[in-house]
């Protein structure tokens, strides 16, 4: 077959489509089942193995890396998995291939960890805190809390060895306990962490989707829900737990926007799709192989087309999926262009601008307020560590400087007309010498 524009991409797979055992207040992804009227929603075999050969044939990389998420995958069973890891194999054609599991950890048992330990899995787990802060909002089907059961969950994963890093939402409650949320993670055994922001509209009327939130280009009448983590806030969240990061655990806890951060400051673009200058490799699949430009827009129009009626190759490299991507970055506001860090932010994902500049324009992230204090307070510890990489020494270093800028550098020899240490760019006397 004739490959168009070969390029390496990523594809979340929801091969149970929105099915899930958990009833989470604030899942975008639930009500996604009303899309698919009458479906058992479960990835049929001559799906999954089209999938599973195309993704394989269409990535011109090395290795290629298989997302499963859902809804809630563990519903399929360890057998589906097991099919999984055949078909891989006997399409990998000397790649290296992985896999990441993203579950809600309710349905983990010794059997699943097993398996997960055996194929080398990276796992995902959902969890929003301590007690009283998950179990907010991620509830089961009868509205009773999940805590207790992702904690077993966790201990299995532990107990066999599986590799997992931890996804958190933060909501409007828990953005107000960031350092609870952050100490509850390490006492779990979270060496990787995710903070992801919850914000999601819901349309004032019905939409014609038969959809409650609304898709991210909805112009009708659409407010922002009650549990969605309002800017500062999650602004500052980020900054009491980088705070207590920086000063005490770089190099021992990895998160997740302080990695793209550094990426960013060091002069590299930022390797997660919702910071990138552009998006469009990052899409979602449907249980039935329909294939949508963004997991955070599947919707009717941004259907790309059907896998089993044409090939990833072809779907992926649609003018339609190429006008997505760069239409991140013509649709960026003149206020965001002008942004002094724009080059970490990139407007973050569409999704999320619905506001307007102060100017009165459209198109301005509804979290630029957090996102612009957060990253305005952690350049000159970014600028300290990508230093250090661009000088082969170890960016945890910069633990030790963050506590001589606290005391001012009087450990160092700077002169008060010198330029402060901390990279500000103004002299010591006007900076950290004036503190």
């Amino acid at each position: 077959m004739n490959m168009l524009n070969k390029k390496a991409f990523h594809i979340m797979a929801k091969p149970m489509g929105a099915i899930c055992n958990l009833d989470c207040t604030y899942c975008f992804y639930l009500e996604k089942e009303n899309l698919y009227p009458g479906s058992n929603f479960r990835m049929p075999e001559q799906v999954l193995e089209e999938f599973i050969k195309q993704k394989i044939e269409a990535n011109d990389t090395p290795g290629v890396n298989f997302a499963w998420q859902g809804g809630e995958p563990t519903l399929l069973g360890i057998a589906y998995f097991e099919k999984v890891v055949e078909l891989q194999k006997k399409y990998s054609n000397g790649k290296k291939i992985e896999n990441t599991f993203q579950t809600n950890g309710i349905l983990l048992d010794d059997k699943w960890c097993e398996f997960f330990n055996r194929n080398n899995f990276l796992i995902g787990l959902s969890i929003d805190g301590p007690k009283d802060l998950h179990d907010k909002y991620r509830v089961n089907k009868g509205g009773k809390p999940s805590f207790d059961q992702v904690v077993t969950g966790i201990e299995l994963l532990k107990k066999h060895e599986v590799e997992f890093n931890t996804l958190t939402v933060v909501h409007d409650l828990n953005s107000r306990y960031p350092l609870e949320v952050y100490n509850f993670l390490k006492e779990i055994g979270s060496g990787f962490m995710q903070f992801i922001p919850i914000v999601e509209r819901k349309a004032v009327s019905s939409t014609n989707v038969n959809l409650t939130l609304v898709s991210p280009d909805y112009k009708g009448n659409a407010e922002v829900t009650d549990w969605s983590v309002k800017s500062e806030e999650y602004g500052n969240f980020l900054i009491k737990i980088f705070d207590e990061w920086v000063r005490k655990d770089a190099g021992k806890y990895f998160v997740q926007i302080f990695d793209i951060a550094l990426e960013a400051w060091y002069g590299q673009e930022p390797g997660l799709c919702v910071f990138r200058e552009t998006c469009g490799d990052a899409m979602a699949i449907e249980h039935n192989g329909d294939l949508y430009s963004c997991d955070h827009y599947v919707y009717p129009e941004n259907k790309l087309g059907n896998i089993m009626e044409e090939h990833l190759s072809i779907l992926v490299n649609k003018p339609q999926q190429q006008k997505f991507g760069v239409d991140k970055l013509m649709n960026l506001p003149k206020y965001c262009l002008d942004c002094e860090v724009r080059f970490v932010c990139n407007g973050e994902c569409p999704k999320h601008r619905f506001t307007k500049t102060p100017d009165g324009e459209d198109g301005l992230n509804y979290l630029c307020a957090g996102y612009k204090k957060f990253f305005t307070y952690i350049d000159p510890y970014m600028k300290f560590m990508a230093n250090e990489l661009k000088h082969e020494r170890a960016p945890a270093n910069v633990m030790k400087w963050a506590k001589e800028k606290d005391a001012g550098f009087p450990n160092m020899n700077v002169g008060r007309n010198d330029l402060c240490p901390c990279g500000s760019g103004k002299k010591f006397k006007l900076c950290c010498g004036n503190i």
